[in-house]
């Protein structure tokens, strides 16, 4: 007997990005297979033509979601964790993707790809989206925690660079087990100085470089 297949939820949060969401949704909504997944887009008070661009796409693609975070004059700690918050919160799926509009997949079995390597043992799976589109499983988030913090930090270097991803942890999307996203969000956005950076890069490109 086939074991039953998991279903995904990939959350994306967007900010006045309609042309974003315009030439990559349509890449995240087009997967091949038979995995059911949903796709989750978090509009943060955009102003752009963000909203008529998610109207006009769920109006073709029903496993499209959206939902909105107002603008607020109160001060927040990071707006990017409330949006993936209120993402998390309307997701339905066992596992849940937190991915960017700017980094789409670069084929249409990224979703195929990803559940045929679950690996239930593992809190979280971070997958790279390169010529070896290498997948990587950690067995707790703890054990995650560097590489998200490194990556996903208050900065707009945190995805940056072409050269040796792997090896610096420079990942394309996580996937994480849905009983620990909202620990896993709480390690976005982080403000961090540069020696607890430098530690961070060393601990994961002492891992990855044996890996």
């Amino acid at each position: 007997m086939t074991a039953e297949k998991p279903k995904i939820s990939v959350i994306i949060a967007v900010q006045d990005q309609a042309r974003d969401l315009e030439q990559n949704l349509p890449v995240f909504l087009n997967q091949q297979g038979e995995e059911e997944y949903e796709v989750i887009v978090v509009n943060d008070s955009s102003v752009d033509d963000s909203v008529d661009v998610l109207d006009r796409m769920k109006a073709e693609y029903s496993h499209l979601y959206t939902t909105f975070l107002p603008f607020s004059k109160v001060p927040y700690p990071s707006r990017l964790r409330l949006a993936l918050t209120i993402g998390a919160k309307a997701a339905r799926g066992e596992w849940i993707v937190l991915a960017n509009i700017n980094r789409p997949p670069l084929s249409d079995t990224w979703i195929f790809t990803l559940v045929g390597n679950i690996d239930n043992s593992a809190e979280v799976i971070l997958d790279y989206h390169n010529k070896t589109n290498i997948i990587q499983s950690f067995s707790t988030l703890e054990e995650a925690a560097p590489y998200i913090i490194k990556a996903e930090r208050n900065s707009r270097h945190g995805h940056q660079g072409r050269l040796f991803l792997f090896r610096r942890g420079i990942y394309s999307t996580m996937m994480v087990k849905a009983l620990r996203i909202h620990d896993a969000i709480k390690l976005f956005d982080q403000h961090i100085g540069s020696y607890q950076l430098c530690n961070l890069r060393m601990q994961v490109f002492s891992k990855n470089v044996f890996y």
